[in-house]
């Protein structure tokens, strides 16, 4: 997949030092994917939160934080939407 955004996902890593790690193997992990349907991407993250629009919200950090992305999956593209904490994600307004 191609993943669009990683400005948000590094300037998240700067300020959220514990969530380095997980969003780089995140990163890594997205990037060598081949999600063809939400089904593909179950397989692999049973606990992400699929949504309207081909929205996904993804726990970070044993949910302390939440990532959300959109899908394209004929593109094969991840477009990073939002990073936030989980008290952030509770304001969100999605799609």
């Amino acid at each position: 997949m191609k993943l669009i955004g990683k400005q948000i996902l590094n300037n998240f890593k700067e300020q959220y030092a514990d969530v380095r790690s997980q969003i780089e193997s995140w990163e890594a992990e997205v990037e060598e994917a081949q999600w063809n349907t939400p089904i593909d991407l179950k397989h692999r993250y049973p606990r992400a939160s699929i949504l309207k629009d081909q929205h996904v919200v993804f726990n970070i950090c044993w949910n302390k934080y939440r990532l959300l992305v959109q899908v394209a999956y004929k593109t094969k593209t991840v477009l990073v939407k939002k990073i936030g904490t989980h008290k952030e994600y509770d304001n969100w307004n999605i799609g």
